[in-house]
């Protein structure tokens, strides 16, 4: 094996043993020992745990930003973008499950910190420019994009996290149901709802 086919074959291995336990439950003499090789090698390709854990979560987070950033690229009606999301999201938690579970282990989607709120942070500022052009569009408050695209985004997100293990239903239907709800919702929007009870 070369030196860049050892290094992926670690990063494989690592990977799929991060995703069944864990950053704490994973260990570079496991590491190791999957990859048939010996400590030292793991240690001079990534400096340990830390350094190889680290490489595959910058990984899967490039591949997860891309595919949704990609989506959300092409000028469309915001119906096909909501749908383009919901896709991308479910395309990558079926392709890449173990990718995803390393992910929101290591920053559960309800989380306010860590590496997978990052990134939902970063999907989100592109949503809410994508809503803040239609509210000023339909008259209402573009300031109120940054809101609602944090609830589209962790809507879709925890839905993810959920079909993760259920997988049923199919992924087009659960991504046509994100859809429906977020944008029949989104398409009868009262400029200034308010609650019918009060609540104080």
């Amino acid at each position: 094996m070369s030196g860049e086919e050892r290094r992926q074959q670690l990063l494989d291995v690592a990977r799929s043993l991060f995703a069944e336990k864990g950053f704490d439950g994973a260990s570079v003499e496991e590491i190791a020992h999957r990859a048939n090789v010996s400590k030292p090698v793991v240690y001079e390709h990534f400096g340990g745990k830390e350094g190889v854990y680290a490489v595959v979560v910058d990984r899967e987070m490039h591949y997860l930003l891309t595919s949704m950033t990609t989506a959300l690229a092409e000028d469309a009606h915001p119906r096909l973008l909501l749908e383009r999301a919901a896709v991308s999201l479910l395309d990558y938690v079926e392709g890449s499950a173990d990718g995803f579970r390393i992910l929101v282990r290591a920053s559960p989607v309800a989380s306010a910190t860590g590496t997978f709120s990052s990134l939902l942070n970063d999907i989100a500022r592109q949503v809410e420019d994508i809503l803040g052009r239609q509210f000023s569009a339909r008259g209402y408050d573009p300031k109120l994009a940054v809101l609602y695209s944090q609830a589209l985004v962790g809507m879709v997100a925890l839905t993810g996290q959920w079909w993760l293990d259920s997988r049923r239903p199919k992924k087009t239907e659960v991504a046509a149901h994100l859809v429906n709800l977020s944008w029949n919702g989104l398409h009868h929007l009262e400029s200034k709802p308010e609650l019918r009870e009060s609540h104080r």
